[in-house]
């Protein structure tokens, strides 16, 4: 097992970082609805972002391997960016969007979608500000 911590720090920690996320986000689901959905296991969205903890693990964890003012560190930090970017913006619209067009194809006078849209996609600010910090404790962990 050793040999595999020191093999990619970066990866495992990016790895465990959104793993863990995401088994949070099925235990707070749970906690809080006081019902188990499996898919939150798998799923996008909910709390805490994994997306946001996974590249907050990444970007973190090559700053301490490879130095604060490295390429590498800059390269991961604008690929960063993009990612919570988009988890708060772009996929949660989608998300907002979702949750519309189902409510419009369950109507009366619309025939035909034999399926709801995903709903769970995008995160909220303080979804993803709480993946991020997640993301920074396993990052700190593994250095």
């Amino acid at each position: 097992m050793q040999w595999l911590l020191h093999s990619n720090r970066v990866l495992i920690s990016a790895v465990v970082a959104a793993v863990t996320a995401q088994v949070l986000k099925f235990v707070i689901y749970f906690l809080s609805r006081h019902e188990p959905r499996f898919d939150r296991l798998v799923g996008a969205g909910g709390m805490p972002s994994s997306h946001s903890a996974m590249v907050v693990a990444l970007v973190s964890s090559i700053g301490y391997q490879y130095g604060w003012r490295s390429g590498q560190f800059a390269i991961s930090a604008v690929f960063g960016m993009i990612v919570l970017y988009d988890a708060i913006h772009v996929r949660r619209v989608v998300g907002l969007q979702s949750r519309y067009l189902n409510l419009v194809s369950r109507s009366e006078y619309v025939a035909g979608i034999e399926h709801d849209f995903p709903e769970f996609v995008g995160h909220t600010p303080w979804e993803v500000v709480v993946g991020m910090i997640w993301g920074l404790i396993i990052s700190r962990l593994f250095y």
